[in-house]
């Protein structure tokens, strides 16, 4: 009998297979990877082939999905961080500053009095349920994000600055709701949590992220003066700084994730040879996609019927309010008085300020969240409650997200986008010999 773990590898290296040739045409259709890779999961786990098992006698292992969600979104942010060529300077990263400071925390707190309100959770439990849900993701967000260095698009710089942005403000309140389930005493923990998970590790995150930066980039220049390091190690310098800058910052109680994009700001603006933190970027790119795969591979393979059912209403009421009220209504309120980038125009165009509260996807990033408060005190019914909240959300918005990216990027893109990007000419056979 042929052993499941190289049943396994045949069909990964089937789809991969599969998905790459026929990526044009894949990429044309209303139709995302992620959706492919989504169903490929659900029909490889337990109501399909049962191939893929990420629970053992019914327990589920949330420290393998931890772990790999980490490392997941540690590239996803690393990679949007040497996407952005913009000045750091507030007034160009105004949009940002509005998506973080504004819509993000109106969405926390929105969910947050969904969760009170409507399914018997207390505060503490809601704004955990708001800061699983609420950051846009930076893993399946790609396809609206900077498509490179050279794309200045106001709606995907904001989406991809958003992405890479979301722990700065996000996990505060993910340790918030981990100290409200440990203890139902805020006046025990509050001011810790301000002082510490609010204040110090943001801004530990940030001078980690520029100080080991800096630190990799001026080794990486002394010793390549010496002795060029081997052409195809090189790349490998973009893995060490993500994982140097996220285990130094952890050490000190910095946020990691915030602390590698930046790392990834600092690269981008180091090397007087573009070429340089090009190369990093389409590595990370390679390295992102292929990881998608199996994240969400494993989504699908962890879905199961009778807890979905359980909490269909629920996630249903959640998903609505999210999805068509709540991020809709966040970005509108977040993006009043907005100018543009382009001068022809005095606000954002109404078109453009919806596909803000639209393209709110949700994906690995919600996962690591929630592996992380699994493995931090979250149990019982409420970890289940929530736990399929959040499952059935993600997969809601791979699917409708989807569906959705192409034709309304390709509206914009004809319509609303103040440079258009020109298609891409037909292939000729002569490229393919």
């Amino acid at each position: 009998m042929v052993d499941i773990y190289i049943i396994d590898l045949f069909i990964i290296g089937l789809l991969l297979l599969v998905v790459t040739l026929g990526s044009g045409w894949i990429s044309r259709l209303p139709l995302s990877f992620a959706l492919i890779y989504l169903v490929v999961g659900i029909i490889l786990g337990p109501y399909g082939f049962e191939l893929i098992q990420l629970r053992r006698d019914g327990v589920f292992n949330a420290e393998v999905l931890e772990r790999l969600t980490e490392f997941v979104v540690l590239v996803s942010v690393f990679g949007c961080g040497l996407k952005i060529i913009r000045p750091l300077q507030l007034g160009a990263w105004d949009i940002t500053v509005r998506l973080i400071g504004l819509l993000m925390p109106i969405s926390i707190f929105a969910l947050a009095i969904v969760g009170k309100l409507f399914l018997g959770m207390d505060w503490g439990e809601a704004i955990l349920l708001g800061a699983i849900l609420a950051p846009t993701d930076p893993v399946l967000a790609s396809e609206v994000q900077l498509t490179d260095t050279h794309d200045q698009d106001e709606l995907r710089f904001g989406l991809t600055s958003e992405g890479g942005l979301n722990d700065a403000l996000a996990f505060p309140f993910v340790y918030f709701g981990i100290h409200s389930l440990k203890d139902k005493n805020w006046d025990n923990w509050f001011k810790q949590w301000v002082a510490v998970d609010l204040i110090w590790a943001i801004a530990a995150g940030i001078v980690m992220g520029i100080l080991v930066a800096k630190a990799i980039v001026w080794i990486d220049k002394k010793i390549q003066k010496r002795r060029r390091a081997d052409e195809s190690m090189e790349d490998f310098i973009a893995i060490s700084t993500i994982l140097l800058t996220y285990s130094l910052t952890e050490c000190v109680n910095g946020y990691g994730f915030l602390a590698v994009f930046v790392a990834g700001l600092v690269v981008q603006r180091s090397y007087k040879n573009p070429e340089k933190p090009l190369a990093q970027l389409q590595f990370i790119e390679r390295i992102e996609k292929l990881l998608e795969v199996g994240i969400i591979l494993l989504l699908g393979s962890i879905l199961l019927y009778k807890p979905m059912v359980t909490y269909a209403f629920q996630s249903l009421l959640v998903m609505v309010l999210l999805f068509f009220i709540i991020r809709p209504g966040a970005a509108w309120i977040s993006t009043i008085g907005k100018r543009p980038v382009d001068p022809r125009h005095q606000t954002f165009h109404p078109g453009t300020r919806w596909l803000f509260g639209w393209f709110g996807i949700r994906g690995v990033g919600s996962l690591y969240y929630l592996a992380y408060a699994f493995g931090n005190g979250l149990k019982g019914e409420l970890g289940e409650q929530i736990a399929w909240i959040t499952y059935t959300t993600i997969v809601v918005s791979v699917i409708m997200h989807g569906i959705s990216s192409t034709p309304l990027m390709n509206w914009y893109e004809r319509n609303l986008s103040p440079n258009p990007r020109d298609a891409s000419p037909p292939a000729t056979i002569d490229e393919f010999e």
